[in-house]
């Protein structure tokens, strides 16, 4: 019986057992809930889909929105360390209280009648649906989950829709070509809205389903435009202008993109959101975003990235080897068994020397051995070298044991594997041969 639960552990458990699948594609028993409770937002809603750049322009969009004086409320996923993550208001995570009512309230209404089965990802987002409805928002940012078209989130009539970079990702659930992903994550655009597609070479897809639907599209490099030099950059489009930008705080050069589009996501929204100049500044300089090429100072540096896909990997070994020199490069690494790993590995094998494989507390992942013998297999490298471990923690521990303090420690590979060393919070490392 559910009125027994009364913990968010447990109503997260009680989701996870209660439909045959992970991952079920389409809407119609998730909008069949949905009706039945009503769910409806009363503010602008922001809607982010692709497969790399979400979470990072969903954080910006906040930030630059909550400079602005907005109330707002962000829903993302996955989680790295606590499911609250999942929620944002006013840059803060969700209360596991609030998130209780919510899961309470779907239960209700998914039983009313004869009962919807539901996915744990379908079931939760209701019940963050929920909790956003009775918030109080002056703007919802909905980061899509997987794909777009037939994603939960979808549910929600968006009023600008931003498409971020797409690459091959997920290609057993939304198909094997740049063209079928395009059109899966198209399927957030709406008649009449906005629509800002920030990738500098979108699959033909996406533009011709921005035609079909009438969508207002905006797209980088005809209806706005980046410019820029090492100190600052500038964004102009559609009768707007900013000069003289600092750049965001997130690092990497991926983030000029995703910048790019919120900027562009704001101008054409500005008649309902209307933003200053001041806070757009201000919002790039203060976002922050764990886990999206982090770099945490100490002896060793750490550096920790979400990167799980080609497209996401190509841009870390990018920014690592802008970084500088470091005399070693330690690597912990783990990630799903769905994944492409020889691009992965093969972009950023040259900038890492040591591997430290690890597996994840998911039946989803390959474990660290299996890691181990695809790097094997491809490996050119004679002076690199690689172990595997039962745990990110236990890999991380390992690196720092060998790290000598000049060096560097990257943990990337899956939300699952950063999540794995931030279970006590970010570390501060001090190479255990300096001393305390």
């Amino acid at each position: 019986m559910t009125s027994t639960l009364t913990t968010l552990p447990e109503w997260l458990s009680y989701c996870e057992q209660l439909h045959p699948k992970n991952i079920d594609m389409g809407l119609e028993r998730v909008r069949t809930v949905a009706d039945r409770m009503g769910l409806s937002f009363d503010c602008p809603v922001i809607t982010v889909a692709g497969t790399n750049g979400k979470g990072s322009t969903c954080a910006m969009l906040a930030s630059i929105l909550g400079q602005a004086g907005y109330k707002t409320g962000v829903y993302s996923s996955p989680h790295l360390v606590h499911f609250e993550e999942r929620l944002r208001l006013n840059g803060e995570p969700v209360t596991a209280d609030a998130l209780v009512a919510g899961f309470a309230a779907v239960e209700e209404a998914r039983v009313q009648g004869e009962a919807v089965s539901l996915t744990y990802f379908e079931f939760s987002t209701l019940a963050i649906f929920h909790v956003m409805s009775l918030a109080k928002l002056d703007v919802a940012i909905l980061e899509v989950g997987l794909g777009g078209r037939l994603d939960a989130v979808n549910i929600i009539d968006t009023d600008c829709a931003i498409i971020t970079s797409i690459d091959l990702d997920h290609m057993e659930l939304l198909g094997n070509s740049r063209e079928a992903i395009g059109f899966e994550k198209a399927g957030i655009m709406r008649t009449g809205r906005p629509v800002v597609v920030s990738d500098p070479v979108p699959p033909q897809s996406v533009l011709d389903r921005a035609r079909e639907v009438g969508a207002d599209l905006w797209r980088v490099g005809e209806d706005f435009n980046v410019s820029g030099d090492k100190q600052q950059w500038g964004w102009a489009g559609r009768g707007r202008r900013y000069s003289g930008l600092a750049y965001p705080a997130l690092r990497g050069a991926n983030q000029l993109v995703n910048a790019a589009g919120v900027l562009a996501a704001l101008t054409a929204l500005r008649e309902r959101l209307p933003v200053t100049a001041q806070a757009v500044r201000n919002g790039f300089a203060f976002v922050e975003l764990t886990g999206r090429f982090q770099i945490v100072p100490g002896q060793p540096t750490l550096v920790l990235d979400v990167a799980h896909n080609p497209h996401s990997v190509a841009a870390l070994a990018a920014n690592l080897d802008a970084m500088g020199f470091f005399p070693t490069t330690h690597a912990v690494f783990g990630a799903m068994a769905d994944k492409d790993l020889a691009p992965m590995l093969a972009k950023v094998g040259p900038v890492l020397d040591r591997w430290y494989f690890t597996d994840l507390p998911t039946a989803r992942a390959a474990s660290g051995a299996a890691l181990k013998a695809a790097w094997e297999a491809q490996n050119t490298r004679k002076d690199a070298t690689a172990r595997s471990f039962a745990s990110p923690s236990e890999a991380l521990q390992a690196a720092i044991a060998a790290a000598d303090p000049a060096d560097r420690i990257v943990v990337f590979g899956s939300f699952y594997t950063v999540g794995g060393v931030l279970q006590e919070g970010i570390p501060r490392l001090q190479a255990t041969h300096l001393g305390s």
